[in-house]
């Protein structure tokens, strides 16, 4: 299914939604029963989408935002991902989609909004944070779980999250992989607002609002100023990621962490 903008055309898939309506191009991750798990054609294709909106003067504001009752659990890695790479991409196809959708985030030049409620996890939380503005309920939380199952952080999480929080607080969420609530992460600086989750869509609404009507030539140049201020580390941390992530997905860590996740069991690393 294709959605015509006039100068453009926006990809649906099934497992993501893409809708352009009075300047906003709205993005949703939609595999509600995995919490939204992310697989490599829902990332080459949200990709696709905002290289594309970057060019399309009708594009005002992007909002992305996911499906049921979670924003993003991360890569998927549950039985049926792994029995169907062919469907949903290995995990090297993920970390190389994945890296192309947050380094479109950065790069788009209308603001983009990400609106959080339930969970944000794993990469998903990069996907929040490459966003301009993080609006989430207070239901929602964040965790970056990779080392539970024995990876380390992506999608460029360390400098995202290092640039909103700071060294100390990023290398708690990275190396205890606890879950950070809305409140807390509003207080470290994480988001940029916590709403009831009754009051969310409308003050979503408002905010969108506000941008889809101020100044654009304004709002560009103000994005591209504050990204290049502070994220200069983006690039060079995807590399860094990419390199040992991968070396880790084919260690004996890795292995166990997803047994042990899918069998709702304690992992016992033993690489070192």
């Amino acid at each position: 299914m294709t959605i015509d903008s006039g100068a453009e055309i926006y990809q649906c898939i099934d497992d993501l939604t893409v809708s352009l309506d009075d300047g906003v191009l709205a993005v949703t991750l939609n595999r509600p029963d995995s919490l939204n798990s992310l697989t490599a054609p829902m990332l080459r294709t949200f990709a696709e989408t905002l290289e594309r909106a970057a060019g399309d003067s009708r594009v005002r504001v992007v909002r992305v935002s996911g499906a049921g009752r979670g924003f993003c659990s991360g890569a998927g890695i549950s039985e049926e991902d792994h029995a169907n790479p062919g469907a949903t991409g290995t995990p090297a196809d993920v970390l190389d989609a994945a890296n192309r959708c947050i380094r479109a985030i950065a790069a788009l030049p209308q603001p983009a909004v990400a609106v959080v409620h339930g969970a944000a996890a794993g990469v998903g939380v990069s996907l929040a944070l490459a966003c301009d503005v993080v609006l989430a309920s207070e239901k929602a939380f964040f965790m970056l779980a990779f080392t539970k199952i024995g990876l380390m952080p992506d999608g460029g999480a360390s400098a995202l999250i290092a640039a909103a929080v700071g060294r100390i607080r990023a290398m708690r969420m990275a190396l205890l992989a606890e879950r950070i609530t809305a409140r807390e992460a509003y207080d470290w600086g994480l988001v940029s607002a916590v709403h009831p989750a009754d009051d969310l869509a409308a003050e979503v609404d408002t905010v969108i609002g506000t941008l889809v009507s101020g100044p654009a030539v304004a709002l560009r140049k103000t994005k591209a100023a504050i990204n290049a201020a502070t994220l200069t580390e983006l690039e060079s941390a995807l590399e860094l990621e990419k390199t040992g992530q991968l070396a880790l997905l084919d260690s004996h860590d890795f292995r166990e962490g997803t047994k042990a996740f899918q069998q709702r069991r304690a992992a016992t690393f033993t690489d070192s």
